[in-house]
């Protein structure tokens, strides 16, 4: 059998994936599985044998939809949509109409939004690995929770290897951006983390972003704080994977490199302002206690992946202080 399996973004719930085809891979050696995502996300499942990238955009229209049933068509047997969003439900409609199998996630929605916009309800949800590992149950295939980390890419080892030297003291990861104001504590904030963690001098800091302002903040940053590197914009995929297996920590926001992270068994400490674990986020196999948030406020979660709009016009979940992270760390 050859399952076709829609996850077209973002980085993060394309990484939360992973832990999910590493067992269906293992576990059923002889089907096929071909992920419909971006190209330069295929290093998170070159390690699986069976595991098949197409490239798509990411940004279908409705013409790239239809250009890709015409490509997949022919050559798969099932479809499982972990998406679920309209573009995916056409391709879902049409795959339907050619005879094949077609599974979907159910992600809750009207949960979500009793939580996010009334604040009632607020209950754990499942975990999106969860709801990944139904959709698939749903098609037939059984899943377990054996997968603790990605193999090591040795080409990608010795390309960090070259570039920062053999490893001396601790290594700390930061990622202090996320896609909306929300998700993000203030840049004074951050930048009174790292003022911190690099008075001891036996540690290094490795800046993680994307984006030109961001990369150009980071190198901004790496300048200022000694034993400071910033790695945003100029390494791989499996590079930056491999670079994260080195550290000792990463302190990040409720933001893809929380996931990332956790693909190499990686201990994050992550920061969480707008959103809630309580919907179902958080990292495969990350420790609740590594969560820094505020508990007092009534109106989180107030968004399920982030805003750049606050209904209260002051961002309160934002007011985390440094000295919090620093302890917790």
């Amino acid at each position: 059998m050859t399952y076709l399996i829609i996850r077209f973004s973002t980085l993060g719930n394309v990484a939360m994936t992973v832990p999910v085809l590493a067992s269906l891979s293992r576990r059923y050696p002889d089907d096929k599985f071909v992920v419909a995502g971006k190209k330069e996300l295929n290093a998170m499942f070159a390690h699986m044998g069976n595991v098949f990238f197409h490239e798509v955009n990411n940004h279908l229209d409705w013409r790239g939809v239809i250009r890709l049933w015409r490509e997949l068509r022919d050559s798969v047997d099932s479809v499982i949509d972990l998406q679920f969003v309209r573009r995916t439900r056409i391709l879902d409609l049409l795959m339907l109409l050619s005879g094949k199998q077609v599974t979907h996630v159910h992600y809750g929605r009207i949960h979500k939004f009793l939580i996010t916009w009334f604040g009632i309800c607020k209950k754990q949800l499942p975990s999106e690995f969860d709801r990944y590992r139904d959709a698939c149950r749903r098609a037939g295939l059984e899943t377990d929770t054996d997968f603790d980390a990605i193999p090591i890419k040795t080409e990608a080892a010795e390309v960090i290897k070259q570039k920062f030297g053999t490893k001396e003291g601790r290594w700390i990861g930061l990622a202090p951006f996320a896609k909306s104001k929300s998700n993000m504590l203030p840049y004074s904030v951050t930048k009174e983390v790292i003022q911190e963690l690099t008075a001891n001098q036996d540690t290094r800091i490795f800046l993680f972003g994307a984006g030109r302002v961001e990369c150009e903040m980071l190198r901004q940053w790496a300048t200022v704080f000694p034993r400071t590197v910033s790695i945003a914009g100029s390494l791989l995929l499996e590079e930056e994977l491999e670079l994260m297996r080195q550290l000792d920590l990463m302190i990040c926001m409720d933001s893809a490199n929380q996931h990332l992270s956790s693909l190499v068994g990686l201990r994050a400490v992550s920061v969480w302002c707008a959103t809630h674990p309580i919907i179902g986020f958080m990292g495969w196999k990350q420790d609740p206690k590594d969560i820094v948030q505020r508990l007092d406020l009534r109106c989180r979660p107030c968004t399920c992946h982030g805003t750049n709009h606050c209904r209260y016009g002051n961002f309160a979940c934002r007011h985390i202080n440094a000295k919090t992270i620093i302890t917790h760390i």
